[in-house]
């Protein structure tokens, strides 16, 4: 028993480390963001989900804060440039830093978390996987905008935002801003993680036995 809880131990810090250098890759490189005229389309959930679903929740909030300091960094154009990132930096880092870093590690760990609880009842043990990915992609989405409405909605900048969009309220600027890129996102979570993270957590399980 002993023997497998540490081999157990070793096979989910090696994936949480290799999520890690994902995170890490894609930040640097093309993979992990789309680039837009609006909000940035990001697909660094991808290894959040990963490692949420496949390791567990504290993984997945670890992974988030990655991915979170990753996303604060570009704000200061280290890592890349986030020209959004740098305006709201601009207006308030603290709060930036809130937005950037607090909705990813929440991210993270409420996808392991809902996936645990779907997996608890899913007797197929595929669709919690399935959940677990949409899961993610919405909990990206509306986390983020709800921290960026509390923290920046009242500014200038974002007003003039609003207005441009031609959203009279908040709820409608939180979908004329997300618009295509949220689907875009939903659906790269639902066709990548999905099948990833079923086939990794089926490799974990045969490694561990």
């Amino acid at each position: 028993m002993k023997k497998a809880n540490t081999s157990q131990s070793i096979v989910r810090l090696t994936l949480t480390a290799i999520f890690t250098a994902l995170i890490l890759l894609m930040t640097v490189t093309p993979l992990g963001y789309l680039k837009t005229a609006g909000l940035e389309i990001t697909f660094l959930m991808l290894p959040v989900a990963f490692g949420a679903m496949t390791v567990g929740p504290k993984a997945g909030a670890f992974l988030g804060g990655i991915w979170g300091l990753t996303s604060f960094a570009q704000c200061y154009g280290i890592l890349g440039a986030s020209a959004f990132g740098a305006a709201l930096r601009s207006i308030n880092p603290w709060l930036t830093f809130i937005v950037c870093f607090v909705p990813r590690v929440l991210v993270g760990l409420l996808t392991g978390l809902i996936f645990r609880a779907v997996a608890k009842v899913d007797k197929t043990g595929v669709l919690c996987f399935g959940v677990g990915s949409i899961a993610a992609a919405v909990l990206n989405t509306v986390l983020f905008m709800t921290a960026l409405c509390l923290c920046f909605y009242h500014t200038a900048f974002i007003q003039n935002m609003a207005n441009q969009l031609h959203a009279s309220n908040v709820i409608m600027f939180i979908v004329l801003f997300v618009g295509i890129n949220g689907l875009v996102e939903a659906a790269a979570c639902v066709f990548i993680s999905f099948p990833v993270s079923k086939l990794l957590s089926t490799v974990v399980k045969r490694i561990t036995q």
